[in-house]
């Protein structure tokens, strides 16, 4: 902690003087993040540092497994974050980023490690879908190769939560709205995207086109022409 500590003096000495312009603007402007991006609480996983965001780029929401519960009535963290972003700050990419060696993805494919605690078990279950696919959709795999399996299905379930969404789901629909799937592999340093087209985690780089798990566009249910029918 004292380490720690030291770090906030080197930040009021050190970084912020050197930043004090850009504080300031933000100070007196606002925030307008380029993006939202949620994460695991993990703390080997700093969204910040893996997209060398400067203050004001990213507005971050963390916490156990990067879950977005499905929208309900009842409030809670996660969909109060998603619907400022959205609705306040004007964010239009959302990312989900999960990453390997994930502790929660450990206890959602090894239930007994949940023993005494009840409110993890109960926020896992907003990934129970992931597990069910891992179960059912693959082969026979080890231990570290569920949980990266599960890892990488957790983050295509909470992108499907984040469409539940109604700020997500009218900006998706205006096609104003970008959905991002990401992991990070701590062991390689390497980041995958989902590639909406495929349903692949694929390697993010600069010599390709970014993957994308939902491209902003228009997607409205009622065509033109019945619209035109009906008048």
């Amino acid at each position: 902690m004292n380490d720690l500590i030291g770090r906030v003096y080197d930040f009021e000495k050190r970084v912020f003087p050197s930043s004090n312009d850009l504080y300031a603007k933000l100070a007196v402007h606002g925030q307008s993040p380029k993006a939202l991006m949620i994460s695991c609480a993990d703390s080997r996983v700093v969204p910040e540092l893996i997209m060398q965001a400067e203050p004001g780029d990213l507005f971050v929401c963390r916490n156990a497994g990067n879950i977005v519960p499905p929208f309900a009535t009842q409030n809670g963290g996660v969909s109060s974050t998603v619907e400022y972003a959205v609705s306040a700050l004007g964010v239009r990419d959302i990312i989900v980023c999960g990453h390997s060696d994930c502790g929660a993805m450990k206890a959602l494919m090894n239930p007994e490690m949940l023993e005494g605690m009840p409110n993890v078990a109960a926020w896992l279950r907003h990934s129970h879908a992931a597990e069910c696919v891992v179960r059912a959709g693959y082969g026979p795999l080890e231990k570290a190769e569920k949980v990266r399996a599960a890892s990488l299905e957790n983050v295509v379930v909470q992108l499907a939560h984040l469409r539940t969404h109604p700020s997500v789901a009218a900006g998706i629909a205006r096609g104003e709205i970008s959905l991002h799937g990401w992991f990070v592999d701590i062991h390689q340093g390497v980041m995958l995207g989902l590639d909406g087209e495929t349903g692949r985690f694929v390697p993010i780089r600069d010599d390709r086109p970014l993957p994308v798990a939902l491209a902003a566009g228009q997607r409205l249910a009622m065509g033109e022409d019945y619209a035109e029918a009906a008048e």
